[in-house]
């Protein structure tokens, strides 16, 4: 996986986690810029605002995202129970499988 996709990749999950935590106008901007590949031009002509704008809220929201990451760490505990959940799988054990699918139900539904 390039170095791009990777960083892709981690601000989505980055959005994922803490989008409520944004304004209208940055989620706005941000998915514009990494869920639908769009230029800063492109964004700002969609709209209305200038390219320098585009730049300062996608810089500014880049660093509050990295932030929240890194005092509440959602992304990474995301990460470890889908892990821990996997390996409980792998147990390939009746009652494990139904205690995962009772959690699962709870948790996704």
């Amino acid at each position: 996986m390039s170095n791009l996709l990777k960083k892709t990749q981690a601000m989505n999950d980055l959005l994922d986690r803490y989008e409520l935590l944004l304004t209208k106008r940055q989620l706005d901007v941000m998915n514009l810029y990494y869920k639908e590949d769009l230029s800063y031009q492109e964004i700002a002509d969609d709209l209305g605002i200038s390219k320098s704008a585009i730049y300062d809220i996608i810089k500014r929201v880049t660093l509050n995202l990295s932030e929240y990451e890194e005092k509440l760490s959602l992304v990474k505990k995301h990460y470890q129970q889908e892990a821990f959940l996997e390996a409980l799988k792998a147990l390939e054990s009746d009652e494990v499988d139904q205690l995962i699918k009772q959690y699962e139900e709870e948790n996704n539904g």
